[in-house]
């Protein structure tokens, strides 16, 4: 195919490029781009021609074939994304063109289907995490905690956050890069540490439950400390776990934050996934994002609005407290159509499965010569220290359909993060076991 071909689909046709040069005063992109480096300035692509539609559609199959794919492989793999079943009709409803094509809810004259499935969202995120507020959803968990940590230094006027060990290296991460710009510092030490040490009092304790490695922890001193210090005690968490377990509000969160995927979200969605914030209501007002308000109109009819819009676009910069945009929405409600179909007792069945199923797993691996499990208190995810190198152990699994566990090598030598959820039949966990089993 000709390498010059102008493609109708392409907004700007040479002539247009030619006026829009002209207009701003320049006369060619090489004067237009004078002021970068010339080593960076129209590097040369070696870019194929175009091709049909027909032809594209082949080479991207044979190249997502080149991906090990959960179902056609047996996964075991979770870190904070996990594989949970997603029924049909989660598709099905959040397919309809009222949500796909829908924008920000500005007018709710006309919104009323949008901001009323917000305000389903952000009740049910309530329930679930036991506390008084919450919003219509963050880009994902990380950003989430990200956002919460701002919050709280805002609360407190304290740049200081300490986050507890145990929190997820992912997340530590986009906490750091979402705060560097607010000269906030981060201090990382152990349970104990905060416990028995004397420190200056930070903004808030991060801390995730259950932990990155999979354990349940007592957070109950920690709780105490906090309120002595006057600091806002965040909590990581994972939405299955909370169908089960009490609520962070229990032991005396002020703000919970969690990765929303395993409520009906594809592991393969892309981003962003769909971040649960809830706080207080004695902190509303900092609260990123929006919050969906029930009312009534002139006509004393059930009405929904946008009470709090604490973005930039809506309000004066200074006061804004956060950016988050349109995008979450079609994936908050993915969640919010899972939680409805599945209801309490559907999801701490689903929440008892995945206990079960992690439990029944451990019991068999920690009968293995050369394995340990490291974790003691776990609900779905858990540590296993190996005999060999995790990347050995998983290219072996690879080669036999089994996608293994997260490596933590980097963390601690030879050891690998499991997770088991209900889509893990008795056959793959027994069939895993013993491919593990000839190891030694």
């Amino acid at each position: 195919m000709n390498k010059n071909y102008q493609s109708t689909y392409t907004p700007n046709t040479p002539e247009i490029k030619k006026e829009m040069l002209k207009e701003i005063g320049v006369s060619s992109y090489e004067e237009l781009f004078v002021d970068i480096p010339e080593k960076y300035r129209f590097p040369t692509l070696d870019l194929p021609a175009p091709t049909s539609e027909f032809d594209l559609k082949n080479e991207m199959s044979k190249l997502s074939n080149k991906n090990s794919t959960p179902g056609e492989f047996s996964s075991f793999i979770g870190a904070g994304a996990y594989r949970h079943f997603i029924p049909s009709v989660v598709r099905q409803i959040t397919s309809r063109s009222e949500f796909m094509t829908s924008y920000t809810p500005y007018q709710p004259e006309v919104s009323q289907g949008t901001l009323q499935a917000h305000f389903e969202f952000q009740s049910m995120v309530c329930e679930l995490t036991g506390m008084e507020a919450a919003n219509a959803g963050m880009y994902d968990g990380a950003t989430s905690a990200a956002e919460a940590a701002l919050m709280a230094c805002r609360i407190n006027k304290n740049l200081t956050i300490n986050i507890v060990d145990g929190v997820s290296p992912l997340y530590t991460d986009v906490i750091k890069t979402l705060t560097q710009a607010s000269g906030i510092e981060i201090i990382q030490n152990d349970l104990n540490s905060v416990l028995k040490e004397s420190h200056e009092p930070p903004a808030c304790y991060v801390i995730q439950q259950p932990n990155f490695s999979g354990e349940i922890e007592d957070f109950s001193k920690l709780s105490e400390i906090a309120k002595l210090n006057n600091a806002l005690l965040i909590v990581i968490t994972e939405p299955m776990f909370l169908s089960m377990y009490k609520t962070p509000n229990h032991y005396g969160a002020d703000i919970v934050v969690a990765e929303g995927q395993p409520f009906g979200v594809s592991l393969a969605y892309g981003g962003p996934y769909a971040g649960l914030f809830a706080c207080k209501k004695q902190y509303l007002r900092q609260l990123p994002g929006r919050i969906v308000g029930e009312t009534v109109d002139t006509d004393n009819e059930k009405g929904y609005v946008l009470t709090l819009q604490t973005r930039e676009q809506h309000i004066k910069r200074d006061r804004a407290t956060s950016n988050i945009c349109t995008s979450v929405g079609l994936i908050a409600l993915m969640a919010t159509v899972y939680m409805a179909l599945q209801g309490k007792v559907g999801l701490k069945y689903l929440s008892e499965l995945c206990y079960h199923k992690a439990h029944y797993a451990a019991d068999k691996l920690s009968k293995l010569n050369g394995f340990e499990v490291v974790n003691n208190n776990f609900f779905k995810e858990f540590t296993l220290k190996c005999p060999t190198s995790v990347k050995d152990i998983n290219s072996y699994l690879h080669e036999n359909k089994v996608i293994g566990g997260y490596d933590l090598s980097s963390e601690s030598d030879n050891h690998m993060l499991l997770s088991f959820t209900e889509m893990n039949s008795k056959d793959e966990i027994d069939n895993f076991i013993n491919l593990l089993a000839k190891i030694n």
